[in-house]
C-alpha cells in the first residue's frame, strides 16, 4: 500500500527568466534547496506557481522538470486542473506516467458550480484516472468543495486520498476530519493556510502545502515536526514567527508577488510573474520587499550569498536536538 501523504509539501514558485520562459535551470535549483532544507514533497502547478498563467504545454513541461530533478527523493503532488474534465483527466494520466504520487485538481473555477456539479465533476476524474488525486478547496478562486461532497467522494471514491484545504476554516477542517477518518484511516488532509498550520496540524491535519515553505522551508518543517513530537508551546512559538512573515508576503495584492519578494530574500531571483506591473504596483512590491528583507534579518546571516546561512537551522537544531528526532 502507498503510504499517505503527509509533512510539508512545497508550493513552488515557477522560475521565469526575463523574456517570459519558464527558467528549467533555476527551477532546478530551486528543487534542490528546497529538498536539501527538508521538505517533505514539492507542489509543482499550484496557485503560488501560478498554473493559470502558464499554457497547457508549459505545466506539462513544468512537472516533468520537477520529477526529472527530484528523482524520487520526495514525492510530488501535481497540480493537474485544467479547463474541462477532459483536458483534466488528460494532465492527470499524463503526469501519472510521469511518476508523481498523486494529482492535485482545483473545482472548476470561473463558473461557479452548485454541490451536486462538483461532486460530478470529481466524481467523472476518480472513476477515470489511474493515479490518485488529492482535491483542492479554494473557495477564493473556485467552486467551494463542501464538506458533504468531500466524505461523499473520500467514501465512494478510492482513488480520492486527500483534500487540499486552503480555505482557513478551522472547523471545516475538523468536521471532515471527524466524519471521514472513521471511514478511511489512508485519507489525508493538508491545510494550505500558513497562518493556522498549528492549529490544523493539532486538530489532526497530516501536513500542509504551504507557500511559505518556499521561503522559510526550515521553519515550516520544524512546525511539522514538533507538532507530530506533541511539543505544542514550542510549536506555537513557531508559529507565532511564521505569522507576521505569511502576513507580509500574502499582503501584496498581486498574488504571488509577496512569496516571490520573500525568495528573493533568501537568495533566490526566481524572475517576474506573467502580468504586468504597474508602476504604482511596482512601488508597493519594493515597499513591502524591504519590509520582507527586514523580518528574514532574523533568520538569514547574510542574503546576498548564494546558499546562505540561516539563523532559523539553528532553531530548527535546537528543537530536533530537544525532541531527539532525527534531522
Amino acid at each position: 500500500m502507498t503510504a499517505p501523504i503527509s509533512g510539508i509539501l512545497t508550493p513552488n514558485i515557477t522560475p521565469v527568466d526575463r523574456l517570459g520562459r519558464v527558467d528549467e535551470d533555476t527551477l532546478r535549483a530551486y528543487v534542490d534547496w528546497l529538498i536539501e532544507k527538508g521538505v517533505d514533497g514539492l507542489y509543482p502547478n499550484g496557485s503560488t506557481g501560478e498554473f493559470v498563467r502558464f499554457t497547457p504545454e508549459e505545466r506539462r513541461r513544468i512537472v516533468q522538470v520537477v520529477t526529472e530533478q527530484t528523482a524520487g527523493r520526495v514525492p510530488i503532488l501535481a497540480g493537474a486542473a485544467e479547463a474541462n474534465v477532459k483536458e483534466t483527466i488528460e494532465a492527470c494520466e499524463a503526469y501519472g506516467a510521469m511518476g508523481v504520487r498523486a494529482v492535485a485538481i482545483v473545482a472548476p473555477f470561473y463558473y461557479r458550480l452548485s454541490d451536486q456539479g462538483v461532486y460530478a465533476y470529481f466524481r467523472e476524474i476518480a472513476d477515470t484516472v489511474s493515479v490518485d488525486v488529492t482535491l483542492y478547496n479554494i473557495p477564493l478562486f473556485a467552486s467551494p468543495i463542501s464538506v458533504d461532497t468531500v466524505v461523499r467522494l473520500a467514501s465512494e471514491c478510492p482513488r480520492v486520498v486527500g483534500i487540499k484545504d486552503s480555505s482557513g476554516d478551522l472547523p471545516n477542517m475538523m468536521r471532515m476530519i471527524a466524519q471521514i477518518r472513521p471511514l478511511r484511516e489512508d485519507f489525508c488532509f493538508l491545510t494550505g493556510w500558513d497562518a493556522a498550520l498549528v492549529p490544523m496540524l493539532v486538530a489532526g491535519a497530516n501536513g500542509g502545502t504551504n507557500a511559505t515553505s518556499g521561503v522559510v522551508p526550515e521553519l515550516t518543517r520544524a512546525i511539522h515536526r514538533t507538532v507530530v513530537a506533541g511539543d505544542i508551546k514550542q510549536a506555537m512559538k513557531l508559529q507565532y514567527q511564521l505569522l507576521p512573515l505569511f502576513d507580509a508576503m500574502i499582503s501584496i495584492g498581486e498574488f504571488p508577488e509577496g512569496f516571490r519578494a520573500g525568495a528573493r530574500s533568501r537568495g533566490w531571483d526566481l524572475g517576474p510573474g506573467r502580468v504586468p506591473l504597474s508602476e504604482q504596483q511596482k512601488s508597493a512590491v519594493a515597499s513591502a520587499q524591504r519590509q520582507i528583507d527586514s523580518l528574514l534579518d532574523q533568520y538569514v546571516e547574510s542574503p546576498k550569498e548564494t546558499v546562505p546561512v540561516q539563523a532559523v537551522e539553528k532553531i530548527v537544531a535546537q528543537v530536533i536536538s530537544q525532541l531527539r528526532l532525527q534531522q
